[in-house]
C-alpha cells in the first residue's frame, strides 16, 4: 500500500504543479507572466496583463488539473485499504501544494484558488459550488479578487460541514481546513494591501514588473 500511496502523491503533485498560466502566456504571447503585474502565474494576473482569453483558459485548466488529481485518487481508492475520502483528501492537498510550489518554477507558483476549487469540485461538489458562489458575490460587490478568494476559501469548510453527507473521516475534514488555510496564507500580501487600501480591483490593468 505504501508504494501505491507514494505513486498517488507523486502523480497528484505533478498534476498540480503544471504551470498552466506560465505555459499559456509563454506559448501564445512569448512572455514570462512572472515579469508582469504581480508576477503570479494564476488566472487573475494572466487576465490583468491583457490576456482575458488566456486568463479564462488558465482558470479552467487549473480547475481541471485539480479535479483530475482527485478523480485519479477516487479511481484508485477501491484498491487501497485507506478510506476512499481520505485518499481523495490526500490527493487534494498534494495537488494544491503542487500548484503553489511547482518544481518547474523553483517552487514559486500560484495561490491555489482555481486548483482548490477543482479538487473539491470532485471531493465535495456542493460545498465547492457554494464556495464559488460566495466568491462570485463578493467579487461583484467589492471587485477585489483577493477578498473574494479569501472569503470563498474560508467559507468552504463551513459549507462542507453541512453539505457533505456520509462518512467524513478526520483527515478528510482536516484537508478542507488545510487547503483553505494554504489559500488564505498565500494571499498574505493581498491582505496587507487590502488593509492599507492599495489593493487593485478587478478590471484594472497591471504593468510590467520593474527589475529589483
Amino acid at each position: 500500500m505504501l508504494l501505491e500511496i507514494s505513486l498517488l502523491v507523486l502523480a497528484s503533485y505533478l498534476l498540480g504543479s503544471i504551470p498552466v498560466g506560465y505555459l499559456l502566456v509563454r506559448l501564445f504571447r512569448n512572455q514570462d507572466i512572472r515579469s508582469v503585474g504581480s508576477g503570479n502565474i494564476g488566472a487573475t494576473n494572466v487576465m490583468r496583463s491583457g490576456g482575458k482569453g488566456l486568463g479564462a483558459a488558465t482558470f479552467a485548466l487549473d480547475v481541471i488539473k485539480g479535479a483530475a488529481a482527485v478523480a485519479l485518487a477516487g479511481f484508485l481508492a477501491p484498491h487501497l485499504t485507506w478510506a476512499p475520502r481520505n485518499i481523495q483528501a490526500l490527493a487534494a492537498v498534494v495537488a494544491v501544494l503542487g500548484h503553489m510550489f511547482p518544481v518547474w518554477l523553483h517552487f514559486r507558483g500560484g495561490k491555489g484558488v482555481a486548483t482548490g476549487f477543482g479538487v473539491f469540485l470532485v471531493a465535495a461538489p456542493w460545498a465547492a459550488l457554494a464556495s464559488i458562489a460566495v466568491f462570485i458575490i463578493v467579487l461583484m460587490l467589492s471587485r477585489f479578487v483577493s477578498l473574494a478568494s479569501i472569503l470563498g476559501a474560508a467559507a468552504f469548510p463551513v459549507f462542507a460541514y453541512f453539505l457533505v453527507h456520509g462518512d467524513k473521516p478526520p483527515f478528510f475534514v482536516a484537508a478542507q481546513f488545510i487547503v483553505a488555510t494554504l489559500i488564505i496564507l498565500k494571499h498574505h500580501a493581498n491582505i496587507r494591501r487590502l488593509l492599507t487600501g492599495t489593493e487593485n480591483r478587478f478590471g484594472s490593468r497591471t504593468q510590467e514588473r520593474k527589475p529589483a
